[in-house]
């Protein structure tokens, strides 16, 4: 599976580090207006975490606002440039930056269901950061109630589409459907019966050892991450189980690209124990990547932005110890 840099008896992990929200506000506005609808994430607050020791930050944006109209068109510039920036500023500072469409499966609302036009989008995009080794694609936020078969489908097109242009050394992280649920990952069904358990293990690189399956999980009642009361301290391990499973029988590797609990003691006993089994199962999973970061989240229960994030001082330091 190529070199990895985690192993299931130091406790550390390849992929620590926190998502990094902002470009993606707004949704209902587009394409919006820069400083009123959305913004850009802060680039001294990043380098806050990566001098706690994360390495890894996922960066949200829109499909929309990069490649207005239509997916096969040309790059707005701006919105480019402010992407770019964050980026480079990521990568610069020597950790990774992971640069995902926050779209859920869809383009201007609309179920995205041309594999080709979804490959033409993200040959468009690694043309402009095909040299950086520290970007890490991926192909798209959280799929949900669509056709499973049709994910796996717009997965390949991308892997495809990134490794034409010449991106052979970065990482290509792929999300399932049913908002890419560990927990369900065998079992819910997309709108054609399937599974992603049954679907995404086709998946083929053309570059050994850079394909990661990205998984979340949350550790409220419905796995939404809406809820500040935790199910249980053991909820973590529990709703990793079978994903783990499905990676070690599939020879996978897996990373939990979104996680997070409320401030409270079960909350908290469910993030370690999720971390720990993340950290025991190292030989399939790559690493975890707390939600969320951003200047404009307020008193958002998940927040971990420094100084006024209202889960900073709980969970920053925890999340980094295993980096």
């Amino acid at each position: 599976m190529g070199s990895r840099a985690s192993s299931s008896t130091s406790g550390k992990l390849q992929f620590v580090g926190i998502n990094e929200s902002g470009p993606e506000f707004g949704e209902g506005n587009i394409p919006g207006k820069l400083g009123t609808d959305y913004t850009w994430p802060d680039l001294s607050t990043i380098s806050t975490f990566v001098g706690k020791g994360m390495n890894t930050f996922r960066v949200n944006f829109l499909m929309e606002r990069l490649i207005p109209n239509q997916m096969t068109g040309s790059l707005d510039a701006a919105y480019l440039s402010n992407l770019t920036e964050t980026v480079n500023g990521i990568t610069k500072l020597g950790a990774y930056a992971i640069i995902v469409p926050h779209n859920y499966g869809r383009y201007n609302g609309e179920i995205i269901t041309s594999a080709e036009d979804f490959g033409t989008f993200w040959k468009t995009v690694a043309n402009e950061f095909k040299t950086n080794d520290k970007v890490i694609f991926d192909t798209n936020n959280e799929f949900h109630d669509m056709s499973t078969s049709l994910v796996a489908d717009l997965n390949q097109a991308a892997i495809d589409a990134i490794r034409s242009t010449g991106a052979t050394s970065q990482y290509v992280t792929v999300e399932g459907n049913a908002y890419t649920g560990a927990w369900t990952w065998t079992t819910s069904q997309g709108t054609d019966g399937k599974t992603n358990g049954e679907t995404m293990g086709v998946l083929t690189d053309s570059v050994d050892g850079k394909l990661i399956y990205q998984m979340h999980q949350y550790l409220d009642s419905d796995g939404s991450g809406t809820s500040s009361t935790c199910v249980s301290q053991t909820i973590g391990s529990e709703r990793l189980k079978a994903a783990t499973t499905w990676l070690r029988d599939n020879k996978k590797i897996g990373l939990v690209g979104e996680f997070a609990g409320a401030v409270n003691s079960d909350c908290e006993a469910a993030v370690k124990d999720l971390l720990a089994f993340v950290a025991e199962n190292s030989d399939v999973w790559a690493g975890a990547l707390w939600w969320a970061a951003g200047p404009w989240w307020d008193d958002y229960m998940f927040s971990v932005e420094p100084k006024d994030g209202v889960a900073y001082s709980t969970y920053a330091d925890l999340v980094a110890s295993y980096a």
